[in-house]
C-alpha cells in the first residue's frame, strides 16, 4: 500500500521558524522541514495575488466573451459603411461627368444658335476645372478615411455650385431661344394668298388719278372668294370698313410687327382671336376703290410700312 503523507503535527518553536513534521503511517522515517516566518508569509502573499490576478483575468475573459458579438457587428457595419462610401464617391464621380458633358452640350447650342456666353460663366468653369477625386487612385478606406469624406465635401459644393450656374445658363439660354422662336413664328414669312403682284411696294402712278403716289404694300390678283391666309401667328385687333380699301382685317404678330389686308368680301374670324401662321382668316374680295378682285397686303414694322415681298419666303 502506497505512503499516503499526513501532516500529524506543526511545532511552532520560539524562533522565527516554523518546524513541519511529516510522519508516515508507519511512523518510520519522520521528516522535519523548517520555514522561516517571513518566507510563509510571502508564499501566502504571492498565492494571494495570483488568485486575485487569476479573478481579473477570468472577469476580463468572460467580459470579452460577451462584447465579441458586439464588436463583430460593430466591424461589419464599418465594413459596410466603407462600401457605402465608395458607391457614394463613384455617384460623384459620375455626376461629375455628366455636368462636363452638360456643359459641353450647353456650349454646341450657344454655338448654333449664335449665343454669346455668359462671362461668370466661362469664368467659373475655368477656375473649377475637373472635380480633384480620382477613384483609380483613391487611397485605402483604412488609412485616409478622415481625408476622403473631406474630398467628398468638397466635391459635393463644387457640384452644386456648378450645378447653379449651369441652371442660370440654360435659363438664359432657354429664354433667348424661346424669343427668337416667337419673333420667327411672328414673322410673316409667307405669302398671304394665291395669285400674281399686280402692283408692287413705293411709288407708282394711281389707276384713279394718273399721279404719282406712294403705295404701302402689295396688290396681290386672284379670284374673288379666293382664302387669305396668316402669313404668321398673331392676334386679331380689328376687322371693319376703312375708306378706300373697303373691308379691311389688321393683325398684330408682336415685336413690333403689324400686317393689314385690303378689299376683303368676307372675315372668317372676329377681333381678339390668336390664329396661327396658315390658318384662313378671310376672303379676297373687290370692295372699296378697286379695279378688281385683289388682295392689298401691308406690313407694318414700329408703325413704318416696310415692303412685304421682303418677307415672303415662299
Amino acid at each position: 500500500m502506497p505512503l499516503v503523507p499526513l501532516i500529524k503535527k506543526v511545532k511552532a518553536l520560539p524562533s522565527n521558524k516554523i518546524t513541519v513534521l511529516i510522519v508516515p503511517e508507519n511512523t518510520s522515517n519522520v521528516k522535519e522541514l523548517k520555514f522561516s516566518r517571513a518566507f510563509i508569509a510571502i508564499v501566502l502573499s504571492s498565492i494571494l495575488c495570483s488568485l486575485v490576478g487569476i479573478a481579473f483575468i477570468l472577469k476580463d475573459y468572460t467580459t470579452l466573451r460577451r462584447t465579441l458579438p458586439s464588436r463583430q457587428a460593430l466591424s461589419r457595419e464599418v465594413t459596410s459603411q466603407q462600401a457605402q462610401i465608395q458607391v457614394f464617391a463613384k455617384k460623384i464621380h459620375d455626376l461629375n461627368e455628366e455636368m462636363t458633358a452638360l456643359r459641353d452640350l450647353e456650349k454646341k447650342i450657344r454655338i448654333i444658335a449664335n449665343v454669346k456666353e455668359q462671362a461668370e460663366n466661362d469664368a467659373f468653369f475655368g477656375v473649377g476645372g475637373t472635380m480633384p477625386l480620382d477613384l483609380d487612385s483613391m487611397p485605402s478606406l483604412g488609412q485616409e478615411h478622415n481625408t476622403l469624406i473631406r474630398d467628398m465635401h468638397a466635391d459635393v459644393d463644387y457640384l452644386d455650385e456648378a450645378f447653379a450656374v449651369e441652371k442660370k445658363a440654360f435659363e438664359h439660354l432657354h429664354a433667348y431661344l424661346h424669343d427668337q422662336r416667337s419673333l420667327l413664328a411672328s414673322t410673316p414669312a409667307i405669302r398671304p394668298t394665291t395669285g400674281w403682284i399686280s402692283s408692287g411696294f413705293g411709288y407708282r402712278l394711281s389707276p384713279f388719278t394718273g399721279q404719282r403716289e406712294f403705295h404701302k404694300g402689295l396688290d396681290i390678283a386672284t379670284s374673288e372668294g379666293t382664302h387669305v391666309i396668316a402669313p404668321a401667328d398673331g392676334i386679331v385687333t380689328f376687322v371693319g370698313n376703312k375708306g378706300g380699301l373697303g373691308k379691311v382685317l389688321v393683325m398684330d404678330h408682336e415685336h413690333g410687327i403689324v400686317t393689314r389686308y385690303g378689299h376683303l368680301k368676307k372675315w372668317l374670324i372676329r377681333p381678339g382671336e390668336r390664329v396661327k401662321r396658315g390658318d384662313k382668316i378671310a376672303l379676297v374680295g373687290n370692295t372699296g376703290r378697286s379695279t378688281g378682285p385683289h388682295l392689298h397686303y401691308e406690313v407694318q414694322l414700329n408703325g413704318i410700312p416696310v415692303n412685304p415681298a421682303s418677307y415672303i419666303l415662299n
